[in-house]
């Protein structure tokens, strides 16, 4: 194998590639090259414009981690961040002040938004950006792609008694920083994601891969809004690579996020087989071919059996990239002839 195409999120798909890139590097994955190339096709619907800059926060947390200057506490911005901009923003009374942008991170930001409205599609934007951030320690070996180059945003419908619907709706940001997902979502709405499509090289990247991982990252705003640009989908299912995913969910609750809150709204159940079969088998004209539990939740592995899915058992928590290589390696042994 010299080709692993990876979905990802923000934080779990950066800290599952960090592992993963481990695991090639000290050869724990028997069958693949160690130079084998990684792709990674981001979310893009988590994306927003605050102050006048496009900020999109997956592709840059993916970008900062593999590039290795993410604050390694928060797992989200630039490390030794400081924050005079989001105060004199504060002091001015500009809105929102609930999105920050930190002093080091807003350069990247200034940098996207002059190359879009100088015309570049956000696919090459990101490449100039990562140009910068991976080339230097990773060179050609790992490429970051969009999902999309269109305008896509989520949003989330929260009760509102004061609107005369009794729903207002929230971009997706907003219900996860400032509302802190504390509010029970009602309906969740990919706006312009029906009219999207892949970004140059994403189809290729499922379809010519050996190997393609679904990361522990949200099923609904981060996976769910990745296999929602038409096109995805039907490449996965196309793609002659085994596909294979990672619960998010441990012991009946998310790791990280908000994934039992969205879950809920779109009507999953709160579990490692619920996601597992949400996503479904290849046989049965879902999407993967094998999918892995946590050790806990070992009770689910008959019933992903039983609807045409490979399915283990093993530890999931990325305590460490050595833990997460472990992850990666069981993935593909997975699935292995």
């Amino acid at each position: 194998m010299r080709s692993i195409t990876v979905l990802s999120g923000g934080i779990g798909g950066a800290r599952f590639l960090q592992g993963l890139l481990h695991a090639l590097d000290t050869g724990r994955l028997p069958g693949v090259e160690r130079d084998a190339v990684v792709t990674v096709v981001a979310n893009t619907a988590d994306d927003l414009w605050v102050h006048g800059l496009k900020v999109c926060p997956d592709l840059d947390t993916v970008m900062y981690t593999l590039g290795d200057g993410i604050d390694p506490e928060r797992g989200w911005g630039r490390r030794e961040e400081t924050w005079s901009v989001r105060e004199e923003l504060a002091a001015y009374g500009v809105e929102p002040t609930w999105f920050g942008l930190g002093d080091r991170d807003v350069a990247t930001h200034l940098v996207r938004t002059q190359m879009l409205e100088a015309g570049y599609p956000l696919s090459a934007v990101t490449t100039a950006l990562c140009r910068r951030w991976l080339e230097p320690v990773h060179g050609d070996r790992v490429r970051l792609l969009p999902m999309t180059d269109d305008r896509v945003e989520t949003h989330v419908a929260v009760a509102d008694p004061d609107s005369p619907s009794g729903t207002r709706v929230v971009h997706f940001q907003e219900y996860w920083i400032r509302m802190r997902a504390e509010v029970p979502a009602e309906t969740v709405v990919c706006v312009g994601l029906d009219q999207s499509s892949p970004a140059p090289g994403v189809v290729e990247a499922l379809t010519d891969a050996d190997l393609v991982l679904v990361p522990p990252s949200n099923p609904v705003v981060s996976i769910g809004t990745v296999l929602g640009v038409p096109g995805v989908r039907e490449a996965l299912r196309a793609t002659a690579a085994p596909v294979v995913g990672l619960s998010p969910i441990v012991g009946g609750q998310h790791v990280r996020g908000m994934a039992r809150q969205l879950l809920t709204s779109i009507g999953v159940e709160v579990s490692a087989a619920g996601v597992g079969l949400h996503y479904g088998a290849r046989s049965q004209g879902g999407l993967l071919d094998g999918w892995l539990v946590d050790s806990g939740d070992a009770d689910a592995v008959p019933a992903l059996e039983a609807a045409g899915l490979r399915a283990a058992a093993v530890p999931l928590m990325m305590t460490s990239p050595g833990a997460t290589a472990d992850m990666a390696a069981a993935a593909l042994d997975l699935v292995a002839p």
